[in-house]
């Protein structure tokens, strides 16, 4: 039981996570990936009057529907049910750097200053995730796929275009933590 209990290293959850595109691939012929789970989502809600979305859910995306729900299950799960007593130990230097960014309230992963209510509800938090959710969401359709999508089963695949979707979501992700965030907080 002390093993769900504490952080798995990253050279065992890193491995196991890359596994699971190969096994997805080899044993179900699938494609690791969420982001189309939402077009599945909406086929089925609002499955006739959308060209986009007139098509055999059912055959195509259930599986990823279940899937998908089986990653917010577990890490409901693992969150709730296995969080470890003592918070996963963050660097001193990390813990500099996200000062530097006015992030100082650091108690585990999950900064006050940055996820509590009152900080989701202000007005640059409700503006940076509209408009971040809506970049997010035009960019993964017209990349064709999401970070996991891109990242995992892209680079696992040996995908020229996964390489250019992953650096600029680096790119974008340093440009927003180094340009964006001493704007916005």
């Amino acid at each position: 039981m002390e093993l769900l209990f504490s952080p798995w290293p990253w050279y065992v959850s890193g491995p196991l996570i890359g596994l699971t595109t190969p096994l997805l691939l080899l044993l179900g012929g699938r494609a690791f990936g969420v982001s189309s789970s939402l077009r599945h989502v909406c086929a089925a809600v609002y499955p006739r009057d959308i060209e986009y979305l007139r098509y055999d859910w059912r055959k195509d995306g259930l599986w990823l529907l279940i899937f998908a729900g089986g990653l917010v299950v577990g890490g409901w799960i693992g969150g709730q049910l296995f969080r470890a007593e003592s918070s996963v130990a963050i660097s001193g230097q990390t813990v500099n750097d996200l000062a530097h960014l006015g992030i100082s309230d650091i108690q585990g992963l999950a900064p006050a200053s940055l996820f509590s209510w009152s900080s989701l509800l202000s007005w640059p938090s409700l503006l940076l995730m509209t408009v971040g959710g809506f970049l997010i969401g035009f960019g993964t359709r017209w990349a064709n796929g999401c970070t996991s999508g891109h990242g995992i089963t892209g680079m696992a695949n040996l995908q020229w275009p996964s390489l250019v979707a992953v650096c600029g979501f680096f790119a974008g992700g340093l440009l927003a933590t180094h340009l964006l965030f001493p704007l916005i907080f």
